[in-house]
């Protein structure tokens, strides 16, 4: 079993549950994601961490030159995305592994970090924590983008999103205020690139290298 951070006991147990209904939850909103994956992912070469790989839904987009490294806090997660992996054109694996510990992984190994709504479910006070892991993994010169969800200026959208808000946490532990850019624009030996939305301003795309 992984080594925990504590205040991610809570999310683990909560994907106890969530995992064995997360495809079917998620249909509605993986109609648009689907369209998105090839190219967030296909440009990818070299050593690549996906943090928080799920349920797997990215694995068969990856270009057959990547070596992946997939991890996810939750074993019942873990086990739909090792069904996903024959799809995967390129060499993967996937571990149980704690975002914010990763005991397991070596410093230095990765060319890429690749991301689609972790950070959004991870809580406020742990992110920093993630975001030093991110770093001490990644090659210097190495990049790393992640997907986050969050809140829209405009007022139309925002309501219906504060409308949604309770189920999105109970359900997922996510929510559209996590300040994941700022964590990562304050971080020392992380450089923020370019951040841009791929649907109104709610989907956010960050992007960046290692000093």
């Amino acid at each position: 079993m992984t080594k925990l951070n504590e205040k991610n006991v809570f999310l683990q147990n909560k994907y106890n549950v969530t995992a064995f209904f997360y495809d079917i939850l998620d249909y509605p909103w993986e109609r648009q994601y689907r369209k998105w994956r090839p190219a967030l992912v296909g440009d990818l070469r070299g050593k690549v961490l996906e943090a928080g790989v799920g349920t797997g839904r990215n694995l068969e987009y990856y270009h057959q030159d990547v070596e992946l490294l997939g991890i996810e806090l939750n074993e019942y997660m873990l086990r739909k995305a090792e069904r996903r992996k024959a799809r995967a054109r390129c060499n993967v694996k996937l571990i149980n592994e704690d975002a914010t510990v990763m005991s397991s992984i070596p410093s230095s190994q990765f060319d890429w970090i690749f991301s689609t709504f972790m950070c959004c479910v991870m809580p406020d006070e742990i992110q920093t924590l993630a975001i030093e892991q991110f770093s001490r993994v990644l090659k210097p010169g190495g990049r790393f983008r992640l997907l986050e969800m969050v809140y829209s200026e405009n007022e139309k959208i925002r309501k219906k999103q504060k409308a949604f808000a309770p189920f999105v946490e109970k359900v997922y532990g996510a929510r559209f205020d996590r300040n994941t850019l700022q964590h990562l624009e304050r971080s020392t030996t992380l450089t923020v690139s370019s951040t841009s939305f791929l649907k109104d301003d709610t989907y956010l795309l960050i992007e960046g290298i290692r000093n």
